[in-house]
């Protein structure tokens, strides 16, 4: 500590990992859009590049911070805001194995990609089920979690088994014949199952917090996006399985997961169509009375890249226009997202204001006044 700035690894959170995440989705939302335009392939290829790099170096000062400051680093597991985020470390690892998958053959070669995607699969599937463990059990047993706590980073831990059924989908291909290829999908299919329960009894959680408590007011708000994430990815898990279902189940199978994709796949969409008209009112209502910056605002841009990735493959499983232009749409949104949280980051970084301790105890959540009170 020099002063009053904190030091880079003094305080490093896990929550550093959403950059990765926000990042990466930016890459795979893009090589995966209906809708493509000239050049946005290259730039895709570019920002997964940089969100890999940025992988290394998150990880790497994580080590450092682990080595530096132990007792700081073992305080964000007892920390009941912040252990929500070891979610994210998993989930950058599966966004980066994905992007591998898409474009990083384009800068590093197949064979290279693919093996890379394989072990960041791999890692980003053993750590995401241990977190979808061991943060509720964490919370079931020791955190004190008072009525007014739920709050979309909740949604982290459980959310990584989703994303690895969506990456363990396009692994699919790269399985030879047979009995690997039916374990992977029923195994990403389980993932998918394990993951969307558990993340509909934490949304119903938060939407009767919001009706009993209101918003936190605070840099928390963002995080209410965060529910836009495993509706997103789970209608882009239903189509990437249906899409590669013949390659590892007989006929039968394969034509019903087909309609599965859809039927699933649409009333989920519309649902996140609502909750992304309520996210953007409640998040602009928070703004305009003075929202901080925090890391909690790269909340918008992952969910909202895996929304786009869902409406991309209900795009291509019912061959609708009006599916395309809205992940074109949304992709749009995306970019202006990122590149507001990516600027606002590199500049709170440098002045060393995101590095500071988290809040030791739960931020109580409360209902805004009226405005004539």
């Amino acid at each position: 500590m020099t002063g009053d700035r904190p030091t880079v690894l003094g305080y490093l959170g896990p929550n550093w990992f959403a950059s990765v995440m926000g990042t990466g989705i930016v890459a795979t939302a893009g090589a995966s859009l209906p809708v493509q335009v000239p050049g946005l392939r290259g730039f895709a290829a570019g920002v997964w590049a940089v969100s890999a790099l940025w992988l290394v170096v998150l990880v790497v000062a994580m080590i450092a911070h682990w080595v530096r400051s132990p007792t700081v680093a073992r305080s964000h597991v007892r920390n009941p805001q912040m252990a929500h985020f070891y979610g994210a470390a998993p989930m950058a690892l599966l966004t980066v194995a994905a992007g591998a998958l898409l474009v990083g053959h384009d800068l590093v070669g197949s064979r290279f990609a693919v093996a890379l995607a394989w072990w960041l699969w791999a890692a980003g599937t053993a750590g995401g089920l241990f977190t979808a463990m061991s943060i509720p059990h964490l919370m079931f047993t020791q955190y004190r979690v008072e009525p007014d706590a739920a709050f979309g980073g909740w949604l982290m831990p459980v959310v990584p088994p989703m994303v690895s059924a969506a990456t363990g989908a396009m692994l699919i291909p790269h399985l030879p014949e047979g009995t690997g290829r039916a374990t992977m999908l029923y195994g990403c299919l389980a993932m998918f199952g394990l993951s969307l329960i558990a993340s509909l009894i934490i949304i119903t959680m938060v939407w009767s917090r919001l009706a009993h408590y209101g918003t936190s007011g605070t840099a928390r708000v963002p995080t209410l996006w965060i529910v836009l994430g495993p509706l997103g990815q789970s209608i882009t898990v239903t189509g990437l399985l249906a899409a590669d279902a013949p390659l590892a189940v007989d006929r039968q199978i394969a034509d019903g997961m087909a309609v599965f994709a859809v039927l699933y796949g649409v009333p989920v969409w519309g649902f996140a169509v609502l909750w992304i008209a309520l996210a953007t009112s409640l998040t602009a209502r928070t703004l305009r009375r003075g929202m901080p910056f925090a890391l909690t605002w790269w909340s918008l841009t992952f969910p909202v890249g895996t929304f786009v990735t869902g409406t991309t493959q209900l795009a291509l499983h019912t061959g609708l226009p009006a599916f395309r232009v809205a992940a074109a749409i949304a992709y749009v949104g995306l970019l202006a997202t990122w590149l507001l949280v990516a600027v606002r980051t590199f500049g709170g970084g440098l002045r060393g204001a995101l590095f500071a301790p988290p809040a030791a105890e739960p931020i109580r959540a409360y209902k805004d006044p009226p405005r004539d009170a």
